[in-house]
């Protein structure tokens, strides 16, 4: 911990959000930007904002908050506004969510964004969230690089630690799942009333954004890992690379292309985190603070053999860790509570000669004793949304 390049790297947070009326309806309207770092994702009506990589999360969410107030601005002019919600709005039927119109050299977009619409159906593409893109500094990873290949021990670091993020995902989402409430429209055409859902995320829940197929990766080196996607494409269970709805990713420099991966990796990328309506960003600066801390310490974890049965069980303990009661659920054999803990308490021990993490990491680890069996944001949402609270129900068309 006395390596102060440690902390040094490169940040960049992606938030997708719904435009809607001022009825609280999905915008029918074109997208109205032409700025790249404002885009759409899977629907014209779901805008995507892509922040310029940053060398702080400071300096993200300030980037961030750049491109916020131009939407805000743009679409109050047109009567629209933001949902900042994961989970949708109400919806009448599919036909209010008009797949992403891309146009010239990217019209090819449109044309994968419409294979989605037979494999998936459209409304699972509507959950919204946030992924927070991550990397270390090369200052850092020269200085302790033991290889005289310096991309190759890099790849071999991230592929490490893609590793341990993906057997850890589940603590980030049982930390910060912020989507306890849905409409009942997602699951029928016409049907009025909110839900108060069995999950805290749904996004990260079974019901969420994964496969069809639990995608099984070769971690054992970077060619084989892009080759064991690769045969996903060839064999058609994906689109292509950008399917595979996998919590982690691994990104290539470049353009998101397996091809690209022979330049070396670029940085990892979490995409588990939901929208946080009490947020005006809808991101929570501890909860990218809490990940950022989060990789440091997975980094410095051992290797070992990403199995099958590793992999599969990864994803089940993500979805468990979105239920809203966790009675009963276990990581490894241990009271998924118990077991959040003692990783924290791992953390603490780690970072114990820098006082601002041990004081996040507390804030966290009091959240495990505050709910014995809910989460509490999902919690505090929920009840929020119930007692009319106006900063976080606001645009809700439902009672419950």
């Amino acid at each position: 911990m006395k390596n102060e390049t440690f902390y040094k790297g490169s940040f960049g947070i992606e938030r997708e959000t719904l435009r809607v009326d001022r009825n609280g309806r999905l915008a029918q309207t074109k997208h109205p930007f032409t700025d790249k770092a404002i885009t759409r994702d899977f629907c014209e009506n779901q805008i995507e904002l892509v922040t310029p990589v940053s060398d702080s999360i400071k300096g993200a969410l300030s980037q961030l908050e750049r491109l916020d107030r131009t939407v805000r601005e743009t679409l109050a002019k047109n009567g629209e506004s933001l949902w900042m919600y994961s989970n949708p709005p109400y919806i009448s039927s599919e036909d209010e969510i008009p797949v992403a119109q891309f146009e010239g050299n990217d019209s090819a977009k449109t044309e994968y964004r419409r294979l989605l619409q037979k494999r998936y159906g459209k409304r699972i593409m509507l959950l919204s969230g946030v992924h927070f893109n991550f990397s270390f500094s090369d200052e850092y990873l020269h200085s302790i690089c033991d290889s005289e290949d310096f991309k190759t021990f890099k790849n071999d670091f991230y592929l490490r630690l893609y590793k341990q993020a993906c057997v850890h995902s589940w603590l980030i989402v049982l930390l910060t799942a912020s989507s306890p409430v849905y409409d009942r429209s997602l699951d029928t055409d016409g049907a009025f009333g909110g839900v108060r859902s069995e999950y805290s995320s749904l996004r990260s829940s079974c019901r969420g954004y994964w496969n069809s197929f639990v995608p099984v990766l070769d971690c054992s080196g970077l060619e084989r890992f892009t080759y064991s996607i690769q045969s996903y494409v060839d064999s058609k269970k994906l689109f292509s690379e950008c399917e595979l709805y996998l919590p982690v990713r691994l990104k290539p420099k470049g353009e998101n292309l397996l091809s690209n991966f022979k330049k070396g990796v670029s940085h990892i990328e979490l995409r588990m985190f939901d929208l946080d309506p009490r947020q005006k960003l809808g991101v929570n600066e501890s909860d990218l603070e809490f990940a950022h801390l989060l990789l440091m310490y997975l980094s410095s974890l051992p290797d070992f053999d990403y199995t099958e049965k590793l992999q599969r069980q990864a994803v089940r303990n993500h979805q468990s860790a979105a239920l809203s009661s966790l009675i009963g659920v276990e990581i490894d054999g241990t009271a998924i509570i118990k077991k959040a803990e003692s990783i924290i308490d791992s953390m603490k021990w780690f970072f114990a000669d820098d006082e601002q993490a041990l004081e996040l990491l507390e804030y966290e680890r009091c959240k495990l004793y505050h709910r014995p069996c809910m989460q509490i944001r999902a919690k505090d949402i929920y009840q929020s949304i119930r007692e009319g609270d106006n900063d976080v129900r606001s645009g809700f068309l439902f009672t419950l």
